[in-house]
């Protein structure tokens, strides 16, 4: 079986929890959460909760580990706090707590960015994904710019598919 009949069993609808990660943004001045949920709801998929939170290692787990253990929330989709300083540690946080590495995500990020943006800057995007239990898990930057790119070319068109391929092993 290809692809397209993967898609087409792919479910119709999946619940996102997004996660903003930034010690400076509120609700009002969230552009990245803003463009990810308008990017979301354009497709088929509903944004069942969203959260604003300091990039803190043991506060990104513990927002991830209430997602996972709720089963209206298929899908977490977190922004910001994947560079290289000091303060950033959502990709730690997020690593340690995948049962399952999706390596590709982050590669061709990677490489959609150098090839279409910011050239070799791209270097420093540690953006991952994976799955941990039944959730599916992406971590990107949190540049307008980069969530565009990381919503429009990887997760909108594959998401319903990759919800898919966690789901089979549970029927």
């Amino acid at each position: 079986m290809g692809v397209e009949e993967h898609r087409k069993e792919a479910p119709k609808s999946v619940n996102v929890m997004i996660i903003t990660v930034s010690d400076t943004r509120t609700e009002q001045t969230d552009k990245s959460g803003k463009l990810m949920k308008e990017l979301l709801e354009s497709g088929p998929y509903e944004v069942v909760d969203y959260h604003i939170v300091k990039d803190e290692y043991t506060q990104i787990q513990s927002l991830i580990r209430e997602a996972s253990e709720r089963p209206e929330v298929e899908a977490v989709l977190l922004n910001g706090g994947t560079g290289i300083t000091f303060r950033d540690t959502t990709y730690e946080a997020v690593r340690d707590m995948l049962d399952k590495e999706m390596p590709g995500f982050g590669e061709i990020f990677r490489y959609l960015s150098y090839a279409e943006d910011i050239g070799p800057a791209a270097i420093l995007s540690r953006a991952i994904a994976g799955v941990r239990g039944a959730t599916a898990i992406f971590s990107m930057p949190g540049s307008s710019g980069a969530v565009k790119l990381a919503m429009n070319k990887l997760i909108v068109p594959e998401l319903a598919h990759v919800m898919r391929e966690i789901y089979k092993d549970k029927k």
